[in-house]
């Protein structure tokens, strides 16, 4: 996966004007407190037309399932899961299997082919001409049929990491797999910067170990806190594939490294082992058990040479500098957390915010009774390789009781200079949440809709997003129940227009979430103008230098527009940036200064 920018062009726009540590519940949060007339707060209920409110986000379309990927709220055989991108079209993985949009015309997405492959949980990823499919229950079929795998040991059964050549996309072709012996929750693709020839994807099953008649080498080892080190449990590790992309039928297992040990002990049970209390700080019991045997989801950014697990029971940061053997270099755990989710960096790799799934995606966990360290986002700065915790961040609004809502899967929207990411809520919605400061997270945009009133009127009905992900200038959104979103953000005093239009201007040719990769802002005028407006809204640049620096940028690009001389275009940047009166190693000058260098 690769970042490209749009040629720094702006010629077709007006610039804008404007070792485990345990961390107390007593550590202060930073969740903003709600206010009184948030528009959020007791939206009428509905299931395709339910009331939506939204903030500095405007919705574009919602495409509704259709058969055979359709069924009532709450059908587990029939919800959608993740996203994944390529070109022009957004993938949406769902327990049946998964469906191809084409998103060329974000305000007009079209359904254009599905593939019925059952087996849950159906996450997806894509790496060139392949897609990759996580598939976690005993009914997932060597042959994608329908029918289901009864019995105990099936032959025909498929548990693991499904492989597809979508070389024609419409028409996508099942290669061998991998089997593995908890199946596949989810899975990350792993790219090393050194080897061109091969993929690696880090595997995790968080389900019930088959038995060795069905797939060799599994062994089951009951729960313990004691240490284990004896046999080789399927339990405390993860599985590493690894994919030659000239030959990815002949795919495998290469190894399945003990991330949690005790390196001391050599315990492969080296984390957590189940709650560090009694119950969960709410007074309830966790849920799920926060019980470190596998990760969940693990993020790789293999640019840094750093990948983060949320796994269960603990938050981890690994060394991938390796691929095929990752090493664990920290660890920390949380008594609010019942279970370590998902992670994301910021572009620079120097921050990393894990989510909680208290309650397992399908309670109401964003009641006005509920915490804000509680189902929320842990955010850690990563300082000399060890992960070092700042604050919580919670959706800032509660949620009523038929809502299933708690943190869930985002991504980062590429705007220069700030960390912002996208995040989906369930029932809650989605939040894009500025966290530039680690210590004092801030929404800056939301959208929500009334709860699922179907089939039941008045209990929980099982929907909102699985997860909302930046892709090439939109924030598109897989919902669980409903259906395929796409969404725009909209100007406003948290975030310019120059802001959003340099961040649309970074390009990805395909987009997995776990695997990040540095968004990288070529020079443009959205650039240096989101600069100039990051600067007016901190206070370093203001009153007549903020004028004169607005004005020679604005003549500068109607110059660039038109058909006048380079020079007169240098004359006024340069003009810009010395009356700006700021250091030379400003953002604003160091922006300035790159753009210049396009027109000499």
């Amino acid at each position: 996966m690769r970042s490209e920018q749009r040629p720094p062009n702006a010629r077709r726009r007006a610039l804008a004007a404007a070792g485990a540590l345990l961390l107390g519940a007593s550590l202060m949060t930073a969740t903003a407190a709600v206010a009184e007339d948030d528009p959020r707060v007791d939206l009428p209920a509905g299931y395709l037309d339910a009331e939506v409110a939204t903030s500095n986000i405007d919705l574009l379309s919602s495409t509704p399932r259709v058969d055979p990927f359709n069924a009532p709220p709450g059908d587990f055989g029939f919800v959608n899961s993740d996203l994944a991108f390529s070109g022009d079209n957004a993938i949406v993985g769902n327990f049946n299997g998964f469906q191809v949009y084409d998103v060329s015309d974000p305000a007009e997405p079209t359904l254009r082919s599905s593939f019925v492959c059952p087996g849950g949980q159906g996450d997806v990823s894509v790496y060139g001409d392949l897609l990759f499919m996580s598939v976690e229950e005993t009914r997932g079929r060597i042959d994608c049929g329908t029918q289901g795998a009864p019995g105990s040991v099936n032959p025909e059964r498929f548990r693991g990491v499904r492989i597809f050549d979508i070389s024609d996309i419409d028409n996508p072709v099942q290669l061998p797999g991998v089997q593995t012996c908890r199946g596949s929750h989810t899975h990350t693709l792993v790219s090393d910067p050194n080897d061109a020839e091969n993929v690696y994807i880090y595997n995790s099953g968080t389900s019930g170990v088959r038995s060795p008649l069905e797939l060799a080498g599994c062994e089951n080892a009951p729960a313990s806190t004691e240490p284990v080190t004896t046999g080789n449990p399927t339990q405390w590790r993860i599985d590493v594939i690894k994919v030659p992309l000239a030959a990815p039928e002949t795919a495998a297992i290469v190894n399945q490294p003990r991330i949690f040990a005790d390196p001391e002990t050599g315990a492969f049970n080296g984390l957590q082992n189940g709650p560090t209390q009694p119950l969960h700080p709410s007074g309830t019991r966790y849920s799920p058990n926060p019980n470190t045997n596998t990760c969940h989801d693990i993020t790789a950014y293999p640019e840094i040479g750093l990948a983060a697990g949320a796994c269960q029971g603990n938050g981890i940061l690994l060394d991938i500098s390796d691929p095929a053997d990752p090493v664990r270099i920290d660890a920390v755990a949380d008594p609010n957390f019942s279970y370590w989710h998902s992670a994301t960096f910021n572009n620079d790799g120097t921050k990393v915010i894990f989510t909680d799934e208290w309650g397992g995606g399908t309670a109401a966990r964003c009641r006005s009774t509920d915490q804000p360290e509680w189902g929320a986002d842990a955010l850690f700065d990563i300082v000399d390789g060890k992960l070092q915790f700042a604050s919580y961040y919670k959706l800032p609004v509660p949620q009523t009781t038929q809502e299933n809502c708690v943190a869930h899967n985002g991504s980062l929207i590429p705007v220069p200079g700030r960390d912002i990411m996208v995040q989906a809520w369930y029932q809650g919605g989605l939040s894009v949440i500025d966290f530039t400061d680690t210590a004092n997270p801030k929404e800056i945009a939301f959208l929500d809709r009334g709860p699922i009133n179907t089939p039941s009127t008045t209990g929980l009905n099982l929907g909102g997003y699985w997860s909302t992900y930046w892709y090439n200038g939109n924030v598109l959104g897989s919902e669980i129940a409903r259906g395929f979103d796409t969404m725009a953000l909209t100007a406003s005093d948290d975030l310019s227009a120059n802001e959003i239009e340099a961040a649309g201007e970074v390009r990805f040719d395909e987009f997995n979430a776990q695997l990040q990769t540095g968004a990288v802002h070529a020079p443009s005028f959205a650039v240096a103008g989101a600069y100039v407006d990051q600067a007016e809204r901190d206070g370093s640049l203001s009153g007549e230098a903020l004028a004169e620096v607005r004005e020679h940028l604005a003549e500068a690009e109607q110059l660039a527009d038109g058909s006048a001389a380079d020079r007169a275009v240098v004359a006024q940047l340069v003009n810009a940036a010395r009356k700006s009166g700021l250091p030379a190693d400003s953002d604003v000058v160091q922006a300035l200064t790159a753009l210049t260098a396009t027109f000499r």
